[in-house]
Protein backbone atom coordinates (compact mmCIF):
# COMPACT_ATOMS: atom_id res chain seq x y z
CA UNK A 1 0.00 0.00 0.00
CA UNK A 2 1.45 3.59 -0.69
CA UNK A 3 2.06 5.76 2.13
CA UNK A 4 -0.64 8.59 2.79
CA UNK A 5 0.77 10.94 1.61
CA UNK A 6 0.34 14.40 4.64
CA UNK A 7 0.62 18.11 2.93
CA UNK A 8 -1.77 20.95 2.68
CA UNK A 9 -0.90 22.01 -0.40
CA UNK A 10 -0.12 20.50 -4.02
CA UNK A 11 1.23 21.09 -6.87
CA UNK A 12 -1.33 21.28 -10.19
CA UNK A 13 1.36 20.56 -12.47
CA UNK A 14 3.35 17.34 -10.65
CA UNK A 15 0.86 16.84 -8.79
CA UNK A 16 2.95 15.70 -5.82
CA UNK A 17 2.69 17.92 -2.42
CA UNK A 18 4.14 21.49 -2.27
CA UNK A 19 5.45 23.90 -0.32
CA UNK A 20 2.77 27.07 -1.01
CA UNK A 21 4.12 29.07 -2.86
CA UNK A 22 3.60 30.93 -6.63
CA UNK A 23 5.88 27.70 -7.72
CA UNK A 24 6.73 24.38 -6.78
CA UNK A 25 10.43 23.96 -6.15
CA UNK A 26 10.16 20.30 -7.33
CA UNK A 27 9.12 20.88 -10.90
CA UNK A 28 9.71 24.86 -11.33
CA UNK A 29 5.84 24.64 -12.36
CA UNK A 30 2.61 25.53 -10.76
CA UNK A 31 0.37 26.68 -9.59
CA UNK A 32 0.49 25.45 -6.24
CA UNK A 33 -2.65 24.32 -4.43
CA UNK A 34 -2.69 25.50 -1.18
CA UNK A 35 -5.31 25.88 1.81
CA UNK A 36 -5.45 25.06 5.48
CA UNK A 37 -8.26 22.98 5.51
CA UNK A 38 -6.85 21.22 2.16
CA UNK A 39 -6.78 17.76 3.55
CA UNK A 40 -9.57 17.66 5.91
CA UNK A 41 -12.36 18.21 2.95
CA UNK A 42 -14.01 15.94 0.53
CA UNK A 43 -17.19 16.77 -0.90
CA UNK A 44 -16.42 17.82 -4.74
CA UNK A 45 -18.49 19.23 -7.38
CA UNK A 46 -16.69 18.56 -10.56
CA UNK A 47 -18.40 21.00 -14.05
CA UNK A 48 -16.89 20.13 -17.78
CA UNK A 49 -16.11 23.63 -18.86
CA UNK A 50 -18.49 24.33 -21.56
CA UNK A 51 -18.76 20.77 -22.14
CA UNK A 52 -20.26 20.39 -26.10
CA UNK A 53 -18.11 23.35 -27.38
CA UNK A 54 -14.86 22.03 -25.33
CA UNK A 55 -16.06 18.74 -27.20
CA UNK A 56 -15.95 20.46 -30.79
CA UNK A 57 -13.16 22.23 -30.64
CA UNK A 58 -11.33 19.22 -29.57
CA UNK A 59 -12.18 17.64 -32.18
CA UNK A 60 -11.45 20.27 -35.03
CA UNK A 61 -8.76 22.25 -33.73
CA UNK A 62 -9.83 25.12 -36.09
CA UNK A 63 -11.96 26.48 -33.78
CA UNK A 64 -9.32 26.67 -30.97
CA UNK A 65 -9.37 30.25 -31.16
CA UNK A 66 -12.78 31.25 -32.20
CA UNK A 67 -15.79 31.80 -30.73
CA UNK A 68 -17.65 28.34 -30.91
CA UNK A 69 -21.91 28.50 -30.14
CA UNK A 70 -23.77 24.87 -30.28
CA UNK A 71 -27.71 25.62 -31.15
CA UNK A 72 -29.00 25.71 -34.49
CA UNK A 73 -31.08 27.68 -36.53
CA UNK A 74 -31.83 31.71 -35.71
CA UNK A 75 -34.73 30.29 -33.63
CA UNK A 76 -33.33 28.18 -31.69
CA UNK A 77 -31.26 28.79 -28.57
CA UNK A 78 -28.07 28.25 -27.74
CA UNK A 79 -26.91 25.10 -25.95
CA UNK A 80 -23.45 25.86 -25.04
CA UNK A 81 -21.15 28.52 -25.74
CA UNK A 82 -17.09 28.01 -25.69
CA UNK A 83 -15.85 31.18 -23.12
CA UNK A 84 -14.49 33.38 -26.02
CA UNK A 85 -18.44 33.45 -27.07
CA UNK A 86 -19.21 34.64 -23.63
CA UNK A 87 -16.88 37.80 -23.57
CA UNK A 88 -19.63 38.68 -25.91
CA UNK A 89 -22.27 38.06 -23.77
CA UNK A 90 -23.57 34.81 -25.29
CA UNK A 91 -25.36 32.72 -22.86
CA UNK A 92 -26.82 29.11 -22.71
CA UNK A 93 -30.87 29.50 -23.34
CA UNK A 94 -30.56 32.13 -25.45
CA UNK A 95 -32.34 32.40 -28.70
CA UNK A 96 -29.95 32.30 -31.28
CA UNK A 97 -30.78 35.30 -33.63
CA UNK A 98 -29.78 37.01 -29.93
CA UNK A 99 -26.78 35.51 -29.21
CA UNK A 100 -25.87 36.00 -33.32
CA UNK A 101 -26.27 39.81 -32.87
CA UNK A 102 -23.96 39.57 -30.18
CA UNK A 103 -21.53 37.55 -31.41
CA UNK A 104 -21.96 37.66 -35.23
CA UNK A 105 -18.38 36.03 -35.76
CA UNK A 106 -19.42 32.85 -33.96
CA UNK A 107 -19.36 29.77 -35.72
CA UNK A 108 -22.27 27.66 -35.24
CA UNK A 109 -22.12 23.61 -34.98
CA UNK A 110 -25.21 21.81 -34.71
CA UNK A 111 -25.32 19.64 -31.68
CA UNK A 112 -23.69 15.87 -31.88
CA UNK A 113 -25.28 14.36 -28.82
CA UNK A 114 -24.28 11.27 -29.64
CA UNK A 115 -20.55 12.29 -29.00
CA UNK A 116 -20.99 14.29 -25.70
CA UNK A 117 -23.35 11.29 -24.07
CA UNK A 118 -20.27 8.42 -24.83
CA UNK A 119 -17.57 11.32 -23.50
CA UNK A 120 -19.74 11.99 -20.30
CA UNK A 121 -20.33 8.27 -19.94
CA UNK A 122 -16.59 7.89 -20.26
CA UNK A 123 -16.07 10.63 -17.63
CA UNK A 124 -18.22 9.32 -15.43
CA UNK A 125 -16.85 6.19 -15.68
CA UNK A 126 -13.19 7.68 -14.35
CA UNK A 127 -15.09 9.47 -11.56
CA UNK A 128 -16.39 6.00 -10.50
CA UNK A 129 -13.15 4.91 -10.04
CA UNK A 130 -12.24 7.63 -7.75
CA UNK A 131 -15.08 6.69 -5.63
CA UNK A 132 -18.52 4.77 -5.48
CA UNK A 133 -20.62 8.26 -4.24
CA UNK A 134 -20.66 10.21 -7.45
CA UNK A 135 -23.90 11.77 -8.06
CA UNK A 136 -24.51 12.84 -11.96
CA UNK A 137 -26.38 16.45 -12.32
CA UNK A 138 -26.35 16.15 -15.90
CA UNK A 139 -24.18 14.79 -18.49
CA UNK A 140 -21.05 17.06 -17.96
CA UNK A 141 -21.44 17.47 -13.95
CA UNK A 142 -21.74 15.68 -10.98
CA UNK A 143 -20.99 16.14 -6.86
CA UNK A 144 -18.71 13.69 -5.45
CA UNK A 145 -17.99 12.46 -1.91
CA UNK A 146 -14.78 11.23 -1.40
CA UNK A 147 -14.75 10.40 2.77
CA UNK A 148 -12.70 7.43 3.39
CA UNK A 149 -10.33 6.91 -0.01
CA UNK A 150 -7.52 8.30 1.51
CA UNK A 151 -5.82 4.73 2.34
CA UNK A 152 -7.29 2.98 -1.03
CA UNK A 153 -5.65 5.94 -3.17
CA UNK A 154 -2.51 6.54 -1.10
CA UNK A 155 -3.82 10.12 -1.00
CA UNK A 156 -5.82 13.40 0.17
CA UNK A 157 -9.16 13.58 -1.57
CA UNK A 158 -7.54 16.95 -3.04
CA UNK A 159 -4.77 15.09 -4.22
CA UNK A 160 -6.83 12.67 -5.83
CA UNK A 161 -8.92 14.97 -7.82
CA UNK A 162 -6.28 16.73 -9.13
CA UNK A 163 -5.42 13.45 -10.21
CA UNK A 164 -8.33 12.73 -11.94
CA UNK A 165 -8.98 16.75 -13.29
CA UNK A 166 -5.53 15.88 -15.25
CA UNK A 167 -6.78 12.37 -16.38
CA UNK A 168 -10.30 13.80 -17.73
CA UNK A 169 -7.84 16.62 -19.72
CA UNK A 170 -5.68 13.42 -20.94
CA UNK A 171 -8.05 11.14 -21.73
CA UNK A 172 -11.53 12.78 -23.06
CA UNK A 173 -9.44 15.95 -24.33
CA UNK A 174 -11.69 18.60 -22.35
CA UNK A 175 -10.79 20.47 -19.22
CA UNK A 176 -13.00 19.99 -16.06
CA UNK A 177 -13.45 22.73 -13.21
CA UNK A 178 -13.55 21.44 -9.21
CA UNK A 179 -14.78 22.85 -6.51
CA UNK A 180 -13.88 21.43 -2.76
CA UNK A 181 -15.58 21.89 0.70
CA UNK A 182 -17.56 20.10 3.31
CA UNK A 183 -21.10 20.42 1.76
CA UNK A 184 -22.78 20.15 -1.53
CA UNK A 185 -23.98 23.34 -1.81
CA UNK A 186 -20.23 25.13 -0.74
CA UNK A 187 -18.91 22.43 -3.08
CA UNK A 188 -20.97 23.70 -6.23
CA UNK A 189 -20.40 26.83 -5.35
CA UNK A 190 -16.34 26.70 -5.30
CA UNK A 191 -16.46 25.35 -8.46
CA UNK A 192 -17.75 28.16 -10.70
CA UNK A 193 -15.17 30.32 -8.88
CA UNK A 194 -11.85 29.61 -11.02
CA UNK A 195 -13.27 28.71 -14.82
CA UNK A 196 -12.20 27.03 -16.51
CA UNK A 197 -9.56 24.30 -15.72
CA UNK A 198 -10.00 25.44 -12.18
CA UNK A 199 -9.90 23.96 -8.75
CA UNK A 200 -10.81 25.97 -5.82
CA UNK A 201 -11.59 24.89 -1.86
CA UNK A 202 -14.43 26.51 0.79
CA UNK A 203 -13.57 25.09 3.85
CA UNK A 204 -15.19 25.94 7.36
CA UNK A 205 -12.80 29.02 8.51
CA UNK A 206 -13.03 30.71 5.44
CA UNK A 207 -16.82 30.20 3.77
CA UNK A 208 -18.85 32.70 6.16
CA UNK A 209 -16.75 35.89 5.16
CA UNK A 210 -17.23 34.69 1.03
CA UNK A 211 -20.70 33.55 1.97
CA UNK A 212 -21.36 37.15 4.01
CA UNK A 213 -20.73 38.83 0.52
CA UNK A 214 -22.39 36.50 -2.04
CA UNK A 215 -25.62 38.25 -3.83
CA UNK A 216 -28.41 35.89 -3.52
CA UNK A 217 -29.03 35.67 -7.11
CA UNK A 218 -26.03 33.63 -6.82
CA UNK A 219 -26.93 31.06 -5.18
CA UNK A 220 -27.67 28.00 -6.50
CA UNK A 221 -31.44 26.86 -6.91
CA UNK A 222 -32.51 31.34 -6.86
CA UNK A 223 -34.19 31.49 -10.01
CA UNK A 224 -34.92 35.03 -11.09
CA UNK A 225 -38.25 35.51 -9.72
CA UNK A 226 -37.66 34.82 -6.06
CA UNK A 227 -34.12 37.08 -6.89
CA UNK A 228 -35.99 40.18 -7.31
CA UNK A 229 -38.80 39.65 -5.03
CA UNK A 230 -35.80 39.17 -2.43
CA UNK A 231 -34.21 42.44 -3.45
CA UNK A 232 -37.34 44.14 -3.32
CA UNK A 233 -37.53 43.10 0.15
CA UNK A 234 -34.05 44.38 0.65
CA UNK A 235 -32.29 41.27 0.81
CA UNK A 236 -29.21 41.69 -1.65
CA UNK A 237 -26.78 39.36 -0.03
CA UNK A 238 -26.36 36.52 2.28
CA UNK A 239 -25.07 38.87 4.76
CA UNK A 240 -28.92 40.83 4.35
CA UNK A 241 -30.19 36.98 4.85
CA UNK A 242 -28.65 36.90 8.11
CA UNK A 243 -30.05 39.50 9.48
CA UNK A 244 -33.41 38.05 9.61
CA UNK A 245 -34.82 35.51 11.57
CA UNK A 246 -35.56 32.01 10.05
CA UNK A 247 -39.00 31.93 11.24
CA UNK A 248 -39.54 35.26 9.38
CA UNK A 249 -37.81 34.06 6.28
CA UNK A 250 -39.91 31.02 6.26
CA UNK A 251 -43.04 32.65 6.36
CA UNK A 252 -42.43 35.68 3.76
CA UNK A 253 -40.55 32.68 1.50
CA UNK A 254 -41.97 29.51 1.96
CA UNK A 255 -39.02 26.17 2.11
CA UNK A 256 -37.27 28.71 -0.35
CA UNK A 257 -36.82 30.89 2.44
CA UNK A 258 -35.54 27.92 5.54
CA UNK A 259 -33.07 26.68 2.44
CA UNK A 260 -31.64 30.29 1.81
CA UNK A 261 -31.45 30.75 5.59
CA UNK A 262 -29.74 27.26 5.95
CA UNK A 263 -27.36 28.21 3.10
CA UNK A 264 -26.32 31.69 4.58
CA UNK A 265 -24.98 29.86 7.59
CA UNK A 266 -23.23 27.36 5.34
CA UNK A 267 -25.65 24.49 6.51
CA UNK A 268 -26.32 21.77 3.99
CA UNK A 269 -26.97 18.19 5.24
CA UNK A 270 -28.10 16.73 1.58
CA UNK A 271 -25.64 13.64 1.12
CA UNK A 272 -24.14 12.54 -2.31
CA UNK A 273 -26.58 9.60 -3.48
CA UNK A 274 -25.31 8.09 -6.26
CA UNK A 275 -28.90 6.73 -6.73
CA UNK A 276 -30.32 10.15 -7.95
CA UNK A 277 -32.75 9.37 -11.01
CA UNK A 278 -34.00 11.67 -13.82
CA UNK A 279 -37.46 13.10 -12.91
CA UNK A 280 -38.51 13.74 -16.16
CA UNK A 281 -37.71 12.90 -19.89
CA UNK A 282 -38.59 15.79 -22.53
CA UNK A 283 -38.12 16.30 -26.11
CA UNK A 284 -38.83 19.57 -27.77
CA UNK A 285 -38.36 21.42 -30.87
CA UNK A 286 -38.46 25.07 -32.14
CA UNK A 287 -40.20 25.79 -35.89
CA UNK A 288 -38.00 27.80 -38.24
CA UNK A 289 -41.78 29.48 -39.38
CA UNK A 290 -44.44 30.01 -36.89
CA UNK A 291 -47.35 27.08 -36.77
CA UNK A 292 -51.07 27.62 -36.40
CA UNK A 293 -52.16 24.69 -38.56
CA UNK A 294 -52.88 22.06 -35.63
CA UNK A 295 -52.78 19.00 -38.09
CA UNK A 296 -49.44 20.12 -38.59
CA UNK A 297 -48.46 20.68 -34.87
CA UNK A 298 -49.36 17.10 -34.35
CA UNK A 299 -47.16 16.20 -37.17
CA UNK A 300 -44.61 17.79 -35.67
CA UNK A 301 -45.39 16.53 -32.20
CA UNK A 302 -45.31 12.65 -33.03
CA UNK A 303 -41.41 12.66 -33.50
CA UNK A 304 -40.64 14.04 -30.34
CA UNK A 305 -43.23 11.62 -28.56
CA UNK A 306 -41.45 8.63 -30.09
CA UNK A 307 -38.32 10.60 -28.91
CA UNK A 308 -39.25 10.53 -25.65
CA UNK A 309 -40.76 6.82 -25.66
CA UNK A 310 -37.62 5.59 -26.66
CA UNK A 311 -35.52 7.22 -23.57
CA UNK A 312 -38.36 6.17 -21.15
CA UNK A 313 -38.01 2.71 -22.31
CA UNK A 314 -34.29 2.48 -22.36
CA UNK A 315 -34.55 3.81 -19.14
CA UNK A 316 -36.55 1.49 -17.95
CA UNK A 317 -39.10 3.91 -16.41
CA UNK A 318 -42.65 5.40 -16.96
CA UNK A 319 -44.61 8.64 -15.81
CA UNK A 320 -47.61 9.57 -13.99
CA UNK A 321 -47.77 12.97 -15.65
CA UNK A 322 -48.36 13.83 -19.48
CA UNK A 323 -47.12 17.52 -20.42
CA UNK A 324 -47.35 19.60 -23.38
CA UNK A 325 -45.43 22.52 -23.74
CA UNK A 326 -46.09 25.04 -26.31
CA UNK A 327 -44.49 28.58 -27.06
CA UNK A 328 -46.48 31.44 -29.10
CA UNK A 329 -45.28 33.81 -31.61
CA UNK A 330 -44.66 36.22 -29.01
CA UNK A 331 -42.82 34.02 -26.97
CA UNK A 332 -45.33 33.35 -24.22
CA UNK A 333 -44.80 29.75 -22.60
CA UNK A 334 -47.57 27.26 -22.32
CA UNK A 335 -47.50 24.45 -19.95
CA UNK A 336 -50.38 22.49 -19.91
CA UNK A 337 -50.31 18.50 -17.93
CA UNK A 338 -52.18 15.88 -17.38
CA UNK A 339 -51.90 12.85 -14.58
CA UNK A 340 -52.43 9.35 -15.74
CA UNK A 341 -54.16 7.18 -13.76
CA UNK A 342 -51.37 4.22 -14.46
CA UNK A 343 -47.95 5.05 -15.21
CA UNK A 344 -46.89 4.75 -19.32
CA UNK A 345 -43.79 5.14 -21.25
CA UNK A 346 -45.29 4.92 -24.62
CA UNK A 347 -45.35 7.14 -27.74
CA UNK A 348 -49.38 6.61 -28.24
CA UNK A 349 -50.05 7.39 -24.99
CA UNK A 350 -47.76 10.13 -24.49
CA UNK A 351 -49.03 11.79 -27.89
CA UNK A 352 -52.98 11.09 -27.67
CA UNK A 353 -52.76 12.89 -24.42
CA UNK A 354 -50.43 16.22 -25.38
CA UNK A 355 -52.62 16.23 -28.88
CA UNK A 356 -55.53 16.24 -26.92
CA UNK A 357 -54.49 19.07 -24.84
CA UNK A 358 -53.50 21.21 -27.91
CA UNK A 359 -56.87 20.26 -29.39
CA UNK A 360 -58.13 22.55 -26.50
CA UNK A 361 -56.39 25.33 -26.94
CA UNK A 362 -57.55 28.70 -29.04
CA UNK A 363 -57.80 28.72 -32.85
CA UNK A 364 -55.48 30.87 -34.52
CA UNK A 365 -52.18 31.38 -32.16
CA UNK A 366 -48.91 30.83 -33.79
CA UNK A 367 -46.33 28.81 -32.20
CA UNK A 368 -42.69 28.63 -32.55
CA UNK A 369 -42.03 25.65 -30.57
CA UNK A 370 -43.99 22.62 -29.55
CA UNK A 371 -42.83 19.84 -26.80
CA UNK A 372 -43.97 16.79 -24.58
CA UNK A 373 -42.53 14.46 -22.11
CA UNK A 374 -43.07 12.52 -18.73
CA UNK A 375 -42.43 13.06 -15.51
CA UNK A 376 -43.39 11.85 -11.97
CA UNK A 377 -41.04 8.68 -12.90
CA UNK A 378 -40.93 5.03 -11.45
CA UNK A 379 -39.89 1.58 -12.84
CA UNK A 380 -41.68 0.62 -15.41
CA UNK A 381 -44.20 -1.96 -15.57
CA UNK A 382 -46.31 -3.19 -18.31
CA UNK A 383 -48.43 -0.46 -19.67
CA UNK A 384 -52.11 -2.17 -18.46
CA UNK A 385 -54.04 -0.48 -21.31
CA UNK A 386 -57.50 1.97 -20.85
CA UNK A 387 -60.15 -0.03 -19.69
CA UNK A 388 -62.66 2.37 -21.65
CA UNK A 389 -60.07 2.40 -24.44
CA UNK A 390 -60.74 -1.18 -26.07
CA UNK A 391 -57.84 -0.56 -28.87
CA UNK A 392 -55.52 0.58 -25.92
CA UNK A 393 -53.55 -2.89 -25.47
CA UNK A 394 -53.62 -3.59 -29.43
CA UNK A 395 -51.88 0.13 -30.39
CA UNK A 396 -49.78 -0.61 -27.41
CA UNK A 397 -48.79 -4.22 -29.15
CA UNK A 398 -48.36 -2.37 -32.34
CA UNK A 399 -45.88 0.18 -30.94
CA UNK A 400 -43.46 -2.64 -29.25
CA UNK A 401 -43.64 -4.41 -32.60
CA UNK A 402 -42.37 -1.29 -34.26
CA UNK A 403 -39.88 -0.87 -31.68
CA UNK A 404 -38.20 -4.33 -32.71
CA UNK A 405 -38.81 -3.36 -36.35
CA UNK A 406 -36.47 0.09 -35.65
CA UNK A 407 -34.11 -1.88 -33.44
CA UNK A 408 -33.76 -4.61 -36.45
CA UNK A 409 -33.61 -2.29 -39.81
CA UNK A 410 -33.13 1.09 -38.05
CA UNK A 411 -34.82 4.73 -37.62
CA UNK A 412 -36.53 4.29 -41.58
CA UNK A 413 -38.94 1.44 -40.17
CA UNK A 414 -41.00 4.44 -38.35
CA UNK A 415 -41.49 6.28 -42.09
CA UNK A 416 -44.66 5.19 -41.99
CA UNK A 417 -45.49 8.79 -40.04
CA UNK A 418 -47.80 8.41 -37.66
CA UNK A 419 -48.04 4.91 -37.13
CA UNK A 420 -51.09 4.34 -34.95
CA UNK A 421 -52.69 6.93 -37.27
CA UNK A 422 -55.48 5.21 -38.41
CA UNK A 423 -56.70 4.17 -34.77
CA UNK A 424 -56.33 7.68 -33.85
CA UNK A 425 -58.71 9.37 -36.30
Amino acid sequence: MTALASSQSYCRSCLNPAPPGAQCPSCGGGPVLSHPELDTLSIAHIDCDAFFASVEKRDNPELEDQPVIIGGGQRGVVSTACYIARLYGVRSAMPMFKALKACPDAVVVRPRMAVYAADGKHIRAMMEDVTPLVEPLSIDEAFLDLSGTEKLHGAAPAQTLLKLQRRILDEVGVTVSVGLSFNKFLAKTASDLDKPNGFSVLGRQDAPAFLAQMKVGDVYGVGPVLGKKLNADGLYTLSDVLKRSEGDLARKYGESGLRLARLARSEDTRKVSPARTSKSVSAETTFNDDVSDKAVLKDRLWPLCVKVADRMKAKGVAGRVVTLKIKTDRFKTITRRRTLTDPAQLADTLFRLSADMLDKEPEGVRYRLIGAGYSVLETAIADAGDLLDPNALKRAAAERAMDAARAKFGDAAIIKGRMLKKDRD
